[in-house]
């Protein structure tokens, strides 16, 4: 992970994403909407770039921020995202509304875990991004995993938890359970006979899984 000024440094230098994205930053950061980290989607959009994905599932819509630049950065790509909190999902039905992309982004409101049998008459997709309940990723992987065709990719946020992950004590209880599952999700990540897996310290995060 980056120092936080080298971090401040990257963010000043960053184009303008233009007043409507930027008014939904602001928003996750007055309401404490857990978006995206500018420097990790900036990366995580430049990766995306490289292999042009026409399709991409996201676990994890919060309120619209990463499929929003998903669609913006990507133009010939179709996004199914999926939230299971009814508010967030609210608003980021009203986000992608008002930017005009209810023709490539496609909201499905429920939890993760329950949808899964309801994408079985999908295409495959070329990318699935992981954002969503830190404990519940290896599930997410599992499940929706299959649903990626081979040689396509898997993007999973906040891998590194705050740094988290490389502390051997943590006093908070909370945070020490959820480090403790993310580093174990790494772990097996990083040993899947079936995916070639790389985790950038870039924002809080990124692993990069591609499907052999």
């Amino acid at each position: 992970m980056i120092n936080k000024r080298v971090e401040s440094y990257l963010k000043s230098i960053i184009p303008t994403r233009g007043n409507q994205v930027e008014e939904i930053e602001e928003y996750a950061r007055i309401n404490h909407v857990p978006i995206m980290d500018l420097v990790g989607m900036e990366s995580l959009l430049q990766q995306m770039k490289l292999h042009e994905p026409k399709r991409i599932l996201e676990i994890g819509t919060a309120i619209g921020y990463s499929a929003i630049r998903m669609a913006q950065a990507l133009p010939a790509a179709e996004i199914i995202t999926i939230e299971r909190d009814e508010e967030r999902f609210n608003e980021a039905d009203k986000n992608i509304t008002s930017l005009g992309l209810t023709n490539r982004i496609h909201l499905k409101f429920g939890d993760a875990l329950d949808l899964v049998q309801t994408l079985e008459s999908e295409p495959p997709f070329d990318v699935l991004f992981i954002d969503a309940a830190k404990g519940q990723y290896q599930r997410f992987f599992d499940l929706y995993g299959k649903y990626v065709k081979t040689g396509g990719v898997i993007y999973s946020d906040n891998v590194l938890f705050r740094g988290l992950v490389a502390e051997e004590d943590i006093e908070n209880k909370r945070l020490q359970k959820i480090a403790k599952k993310i580093k174990s999700y790494n772990e097996w990540l990083m040993n899947h006979p079936h995916y070639e897996t790389r985790i950038l310290p870039v924002g809080d995060g990124l692993a990069v899984s591609i499907k052999k």
